[in-house]
């Protein structure tokens, strides 16, 4: 099983401007980085379990059903009493997503590790929000070294949301502090930029992979080796890019999981022709999620078979 540990949240999508107001409506949609990356291992068929602590609110209820209609293992969520996240979207010319966000006093922000990891968990997955806003954040730091002290494996998305950041220089420095308890880190070039230094650098301090997202230009994997592989995107006509840096996190993991190479010695092994088919496999599914409107990855039926 992988489980994937982070906030649930609701994203607010411009819809068509209200002629009146001059302003867009605003379609809630279920979100959350973490939370996509689970509806998207459970729709590619990966069994998975979500950790996260949920609202009891009307908008909490809907992602948890959100999570059981894709085949997610809901059983890890805690709730609290106190309102869901909000993130209001604002979508460019190009289809590319910013985020407003409303996270005070909200029931993911109190999130507590759990004493033990569920049974038969084989690798987890963190980022995003979860790993910024405490205490919280604390909370899911505190599982993820746990979770790479026992052995599992671990993948890292930091999605960086510079206007949640208090202290960028404080943030840089703690995300190099995760490094050491990660196996695979995914970031796209936005975040790489932001958070300065390099995968060389990266790789050194700890993960047995780093993959790079660029859009529609694809992405790259860079492995301690020395090793460096590029694939191109696939082309589509985006709609939006909500999710789709979500989409490629579970379709990596999806990938691996297939081909058992949940560890680092494995990932070593898998060479230019396994590792080709685990990211052109990620492109595609993201390639999808961004043909249509919000966070909406992928069916296993939609993709061909990432296969052994």
């Amino acid at each position: 099983m992988i489980v994937v540990a982070g906030e649930a949240l609701i994203d607010l999508v411009p819809q068509d401007t209200d002629g009146d107001a001059g302003l867009p409506a605003l379609a809630p949609r279920l979100g959350g980085g973490p939370y996509n990356t689970a509806v998207a291992l459970g729709r590619l068929g990966s069994p998975v379990a979500f950790c996260s602590r949920v609202s009891r609110d009307a908008f909490g209820e809907a992602l948890l059903d959100g999570l059981r209609a894709a085949g997610v293992d809901v059983s890890p969520v805690r709730r609290g009493p106190e309102p869901t996240t909000l993130a209001v979207a604002s979508i460019g010319a190009d289809g590319s997503a910013g985020y407003s966000f409303y996270v005070e006093g909200t029931a993911d922000r109190l999130f507590e590790a759990p004493d033990r990891l569920p049974e038969g968990v084989r690798a987890m997955s963190f980022g995003t929000c979860s790993l910024v806003l405490e205490p919280g954040a604390s909370a899911y730091e505190k599982l993820l070294r746990h979770a790479a002290a026992r052995g599992v494996f671990t993948a890292l998305d930091p999605n960086v949301r510079a206007g949640l950041i208090p202290d960028a220089y404080a943030y840089r420095a703690r995300f190099r502090g995760w490094l050491p308890s990660v196996s695979l880190l995914k970031l796209s070039q936005e975040d790489a930029d932001w958070l300065g230094g390099s995968p060389r650098e990266w790789l050194a301090a700890g993960p047995a992979a780093v993959v790079v997202t660029r859009g529609g230009d694809g992405m790259s994997l860079y492995t301690p080796d020395g090793g460096e592989l590029r694939v191109p995107g696939e082309a589509v006509d985006v709609v939006d890019t909500i999710g789709a840096g979500d989409t490629v996190n579970a379709a990596l993991l999806h990938g691996l999981a297939a081909r058992d190479a949940l560890s680092a010695g494995a990932l070593a092994g898998l060479g230019v022709e396994g590792w080709t088919d685990v990211l052109r496999f990620a492109a595609r599914a993201a390639a999808l999620t961004c043909s249509r409107a919000g966070a909406e990855p992928p069916y296993a039926a939609e993709l061909a078979s990432p296969g052994r």
